[in-house]
């Protein structure tokens, strides 16, 4: 089992995650603003906005999935040990 000081770090590193991906969605808001002004000053036409949403989108998608999928979870010592009986060959515990 995983001692205090490194729950606490696994913690810090998921609050860091979270609080980056916070940010983002601020700044990819702002940048899409920015894009559609732009668009809309320059006489409107094709949409081309519309490529800087679906990145910025993606990027979003991505970022959020590290902040709060199954990857930002805890990898415990018991977890290590199950998969690795696993590759072995072991019947789990």
């Amino acid at each position: 089992m995983t001692d205090d000081s490194e729950l606490r770090e696994i913690a810090r590193k998921r609050l860091k995650a979270q609080q980056d991906f916070r940010n983002f969605v601020f700044v990819a808001i702002g940048v899409c603003l920015i894009v559609t002004l732009v668009w809309w000053l320059s006489g409107t036409g094709y949409f081309w906005p519309g490529w800087v949403f679906g990145a910025m989108g993606i990027a979003l998608f991505f970022s959020a999935l590290n902040a709060y999928g199954p990857g930002s979870r805890m990898i415990t010592e018991s977890k290590v040990d199950a998969e690795v009986r696993r590759l072995k060959g072991e019947p789990p515990l």
